[in-house]
This record gives C-alpha cells, structure tokens and sequence, in this order.
C-alpha cells in the first residue's frame, strides 16, 4: 500500500538524514586512514609513503637502509598506530554508552573506577613484585579495572536506589576517590612504583607492542560486541525507564550488559595505554552534535572519532616538542579541558 501525501514528506526526510549520517560516516573512515598513513610517516625519521610501503610489505634483504625501515614501521610506528585506533575506538564507544546509561552528559569511563582499579594494581604489583615491563603489568591493570568496575556496579545495585544513575555515579567517584588515595599511599612509599605510575599515568600508546596489544584487541572486540547488541535498548532506556519497562526492556539485563561492555571497552584500554582522560567525554558530544540522539549511529561515530582524535594526538605528539615527544594522553587532556570548560560555559550539557 502507498504512502499517503502526509506520510511521504516524513520518509523523505528520515531518508536523508540517514543519507547524511552514512555519508558523515565514511567521512571520518577516510580522515582515520588518511590518519594511520601520516602515523606511520612521521616520526623521529620522516619516511616516505614509498618507504613506508617498503618497511610494511617488503621481503627481508641484504639493503642496511631498508632493514632500519623495516624495523622503524613495523616494531615502532605499526604497534602505535593501531594501538591509537583500537584504544581510540573503545575509549569513544565507552564514553558514548557510559553517558547513555546513567543519563548523565558530564559522564566519562573514568566513572565507573576503571581508571583508579587499574592505577592502584599496577602501583601494588611493582610495589610487591617488583615488575617493569608493561607485559608483566597489563594484566593486573586490566584485572584491576574490571574488579572497580564491577564493585562500583555492585553498590549501585543495592539498597533503595538500586539501579539510579545517581546512584552509580556516586558509588562511581567514591570507588574512584578512595582508589587514587591508595595508590598514592603505596607509591609514596615504593620509589620504583612512584617512577612507574608518573609515566604510565600520563597515557601513552608509545612502546607498547603487539604481545600486549592483540590479547587487549580481543577483549575490546568482545566489548564491541556487546555494546552493538545493547544500542536498540539503549535508545528505550533514554525515553525514561517506566517507558523503556512498558516497551519490554530487561532494566536488570540491558544495564548489566552494557556495564559489561564498558568495563571491557575502557578496562582493556587503560590497561594497554594507561589513563586517557576527557577522550570518551569529548568524542560522544562531538558524535551527539553530528548525529542527534540515536545510539545505533552516535556510537560508531564516538569510535572513529575517538580513533582521529587519539592518532592526531599521537602524531602532534611527536611533532611538537622534537626531538622529544609528548605523550598523546597529554594532548587529549589539553584539548578535553578547554572543550569541557566551554561546554558548561556555553550551558551545552543536556540530558544525554
């Protein structure tokens, strides 16, 4: 049955914003490859996009300059390039779900206590065991973050606010407030775990190579996943929870999935690369302007963008300062801050 003279002016316009999105879209994919090439230019030698293709594909010779080339791309710039995308991704994807569930538009990963689990852990197991390498570390960063994510989830979920937004932003910043007390104790007391905790803290995705990186991606793919299932209901809860109840959501399983997902997300990112602070905050707003409110295309824009931002921070990095570098974690904060101060300025925090 046709559409009637009313109805089709409606389709018309549903269809070109889709249009608009899907095109905004490969947009930013393209800006994220554009990207990942001029990542694995720049550096302390510039090379080539010839070089560059040489160093990634190029069977091993005999040729001095282009065994450096070799080394330079593929056990340097390669591991930071795409660890500044996958953890760029799931930073965004993160904050974009973070801010949806608690319905909160200042909310960031760092909310749910990932950042100070996996700071505290790291801190104890140098302090305790004495490790060095970021492989001995990760995992204990990792484990940390998934413990204060799933405690700060455990008391949102009791007692008369069980399930509130408030709620677990309170349990949130208290897990956090007392986490990063205890890990200045224990860094204070412990010089190797203070030296530690100063670099890792800062965010970085230099010197971080694939041992550490694929087992990271696995469960950052995983959270993907379950964030990718989550977004019709997600965009149920957000019309208030009595509507998305009487539409049919599991409250309870909807909200302990996507938990899930950000633990996962911002877990396995920190751990990789440390803190990142106002990454997720600023991506998500940045996607809600280009987007409009729905899930299902605001958080693959968060990824991608949160993808650009972090790898432009990361080549800006080590441009700006040369021959030294700035840490990308660095950057983000210095362009987080300003945004987040003019976002309250300018009274743009809405309901997310």
């Amino acid at each position: 049955m046709g559409a009637t003279a009313a109805e089709r002016p409606a389709r018309s316009r549903v269809a070109g914003t889709r249009r608009r999105r899907a095109v905004g879209l490969a947009a930013v994919t393209v800006v994220l490859v554009i990207a990942a090439v001029v990542s694995l230019m720049v550096g302390a030698r510039a090379l080539s996009p010839g070089e560059v293709w040489h160093g990634l594909f190029a069977a091993p010779g005999t040729d001095q300059n282009g065994t450096e080339i070799r080394l330079i791309v593929q056990t340097v710039r390669l591991p930071r390039t795409v660890l500044a995308i996958v953890a760029g991704i799931a930073l965004g994807v993160g904050g974009a779900l973070i801010q949806g569930y608690t319905r909160n538009p200042i909310a960031d990963t760092g909310l749910l206590g990932v950042n100070a689990g996996a700071s505290f852990t790291v801190v104890s197991v140098i302090s305790l065991f004495g490790l060095t390498a970021p492989f001995q570390y990760v995992w204990f960063a990792f484990l940390g973050a998934g413990i204060a994510g799933a405690v700060v989830f455990g008391l949102a979920s009791i007692g008369r606010g069980a399930g509130n937004p408030l709620t677990l932003a309170l349990a949130g910043q208290g897990v956090t407030v007392f986490l990063a007390a205890m890990t200045t104790a224990v860094a204070l007391s412990d010089k190797a775990a203070l030296n530690a905790l100063r670099f890792w803290n800062t965010g970085s995705v230099a010197g971080v190579h694939f041992d550490v990186i694929w087992p990271m991606t696995l469960f950052i793919g995983i959270g993907l996943v379950l964030a990718l299932i989550t977004l019709p209901s997600l965009n149920l809860l957000n019309l208030g929870d009595d509507v998305a109840r009487g539409l049919g959501v599991n409250m309870t399983l909807i909200r302990t999935v996507g938990i899930v997902a950000i633990t996962l997300l911002a877990g396995a990112a920190t751990a990789a690369c440390g803190p990142i602070a106002f990454l997720g905050l600023m991506v998500a707003h940045i996607a809600r302007y280009l987007t409009g409110p729905d899930y299902r295309w605001l958080v693959p824009y968060a990824g991608l963008l949160g993808a650009v931002t972090l790898l432009i921070c990361d080549i800006a990095g080590r441009v700006v300062v040369r021959p030294g570098e700035l840490d990308a974690g660095v950057l983000v904060a210095l362009l987080g801050a300003p945004f987040f101060a003019a976002m309250v300025w300018r009274g743009k925090f809405k309901s997310a």
